[in-house]
């Protein structure tokens, strides 16, 4: 132990406060993590002087010290060692020990989904980008499409491996069972929910106790994934306290992914499922109400129900529109939701302060101008709480005025920028589209400038 280690770990130590001020220690890859009982005791100055400190900060409720790869591990031992007092080293639970309810459920969410956003970012500006020019009736060589198509699918398709994956992690399980799990959530030998909502497929079928019992996979669903993570994250831990190390190798492994996985193909999914079909009875009720109250609802709830990854049954609702009418008011209806999840995004990252969190959040609402809102609900919205209910208000505002102009697209699947193709068949369809966006934008926009400050915010911990 290099014995500037030990003089870095002791300045850090007296300057916040002393031992007796550290509630817990954690460490990412480059930043000591403390949550203190007092943080103005904290003496900022000192610590920017200490040798080998490149910078700290406090984010939300942690303060953090900036020391680079190596030299945090070493640093972290020391304090966290004998050496100080053996401080306690369960900074996760500390931190979630001083939340409200909804609080700790928007942090774990968020916990669970910050590891998830890159690559859902990359692959739905893909998405976006290939909507955009298929869209303007651009014919793609069959292998280019093809090629295109993974890029733009595959994260989406996989989502619940990628969940479950995270999900395990942020648990306390094992995160190959989650991958494990994931995959089983969406074998190919289970029929696809969107060939399903079509018609073109049937569920697999079980009659227990007289009863109907369908399952499906859960291609780019959320819900499943995260209920499934958690009962085996649980299930592991218990089989882990009870089950003799001799055994445990082979009992705990085979024990968790039989429960969790059964559960999840046969109750999990299917309930979820129940639950797909009784919204989607209800949207068809609700679009048919008076004075515009259709969408007003649908267009403040339509992303919310983006979270659960149930949005897939709209394709249902969609799909008999326009083989009845040829019109499809239901996009009408939520593409300015869209955009003002994307808006919500872009004010946030433009209003916090800290250059790689202002880089993440606008990046983020990139792939939501173009249709794909999971980043920026995930990476932002949602993780902060205000921006997604000010999102949803814009959303609802932009589906009133969607529903009181009786606007009306021409497609399904495109919605947001790339949608305006789906309205350029009238003046007025093109005069709706601009109404309708521009208002979910101003309002979603307006809300989150004057009423939200990130800065000031329980801000998502972003790793180098």
């Amino acid at each position: 132990m290099k014995t500037d280690d030990k003089a870095i770990a002791d300045g850090i130590v007296a300057a916040v406060g002393g031992v007796d001020n550290i509630r817990a220690v954690g460490h990412c890859s480059t930043r000591l993590r403390l949550t203190l009982h007092d943080k103005t005791k904290v003496d900022e100055k000192t610590i920017e002087d200490i040798e080998g400190v490149k910078g700290q900060f406090f984010a939300g409720e942690q303060y953090q010290v900036i020391l680079g790869t190596g030299l945090v591990n070493r640093v972290y031992d020391i304090v966290a060692g004998e050496n100080q007092g053996g401080v306690n080293t369960d900074i996760k639970a500390d931190l979630y020990a001083g939340m409200s309810l909804s609080k700790k459920l928007s942090r774990i969410l968020g916990d669970i989904f910050i590891p998830v956003i890159p690559v859902l970012v990359a692959t739905g500006l893909f998405s976006g980008f290939i909507n955009c020019i298929n869209s303007f009736g651009v014919q793609m060589d069959p292998n280019v499409l093809t090629i295109a198509t993974i890029l733009m699918k595959t994260a989406f398709t996989f989502l619940p491996v990628l969940i479950a994956w995270s999900g395990m992690k942020q648990f306390g399980g094992s995160p190959v069972i989650g991958i494990v799990l994931g995959l089983m959530l969406v074998n190919p030998l289970l029929p696809n929910p969107n060939d399903v909502v079509k018609g073109t497929v049937e569920a697999i079928t079980f009659h227990p106790f007289g009863l109907e019992w369908n399952v499906v996979g859960y291609q780019g669903s959320v819900l499943p994934a995260l209920v499934v993570a958690y009962i085996a994250a649980k299930t592991e831990k218990t089989l882990k306290s009870v089950v003799p190390d001799v055994l445990d190798l082979i009992i705990t492994p085979f024990t968790t992914i039989l429960i969790a996985g059964l559960l999840g193909m046969l109750v999990i999914g299917p309930v979820c499922q129940t639950v797909e079909h009784a919204v989607l009875a209800a949207a068809k009720f609700v679009i048919a109400l008076p004075f515009g109250l259709g969408g007003l609802i649908l267009g403040g709830t339509q992303q919310a129900i983006v979270v659960t990854g149930m949005h897939h049954i709209f394709l249902a609702l969609e799909t008999d529109y326009l083989a009845t009418t040829g019109f499809n008011p239901f996009n009408a209806m939520i593409s300015g939701g869209i955009m003002a999840q994307a808006t919500a995004a872009l004010v946030t990252g433009l209003k916090v302060k800290n250059p790689k969190k202002r880089g993440f959040y606008m990046a983020a609402s990139l792939p939501a101008f173009l249709g794909i809102t999971e980043p920026a609900i995930f990476g932002v919205n949602l993780k902060f709480g205000k921006p997604f209910l000010f999102a949803l208000c814009g959303g609802a505002c932009a589906g009133w005025c969607g529903a009181m102009l009786h606007a009306a697209s021409t497609g399904m699947g495109v919605a947001a920028i790339p949608g305006i193709v789906t309205y350029l068949y009238s003046q007025q369809a093109i005069i709706n589209y601009f109404i309708i966006h521009g208002v979910g934008i101003a309002v979603s926009g307006l809300l989150t400038w004057f009423f939200f400050d990130p800065n000031k915010a329980e801000q998502p911990e972003l790793e180098n």
